[in-house]
């Protein structure tokens, strides 16, 4: 499937941080993004999401991925936060409720091609106890 996506990545860096352990964390999870540093925060973009989408099967957390990626949706932008110290360690942890002491690392997705529903279907598609019901095989 061709898709055409714009992710920004932010995430804070406190005092207390290594730049590059954060930095770090955000290509471990999104490696094509090209990454810059402003005062505070990192901010990243990438127009790929295939490595994303392999640690989505990988850690078998498709539906809740669906979960996350619809429920913040806004027409064609999906958001959702990630957790700093998963993400360096190369795993997906969705953030949900008070962002941790140190921030989450924020996503925002704006998808031009196809739907929202045809790419969230083909970066976390629909499950059947837990197995893919339409798995992408050619990423």
């Amino acid at each position: 499937m061709i898709y055409r996506v714009d992710v920004q990545i932010t995430a804070p860096v406190k005092d207390t941080e290594v730049t590059d352990r954060v930095r770090d964390a955000i290509t471990n999870i999104f490696p094509e993004a090209t990454v810059s540093e402003s005062p505070g925060e990192l901010i990243a973009e990438t127009h790929q999401v295939d490595h994303f989408s392999e640690l989505l099967h990988e850690q078998a957390i498709l539906d809740t991925a669906r979960g996350a990626f619809l429920s913040n949706r806004d027409d064609d932008t999906i958001q959702f936060s990630l957790k700093k110290q998963a993400a360096y360690e190369g795993v997906v942890n969705f953030a949900v409720g008070n962002p941790d002491e140190l921030g989450d690392i924020d996503v925002r997705m704006r998808v031009t091609d196809p739907s929202v529903e045809a790419f969230v279907d083909f970066v976390a598609p629909p499950t059947e106890e837990g197995k893919p019901v339409t798995d992408a095989d050619d990423r």
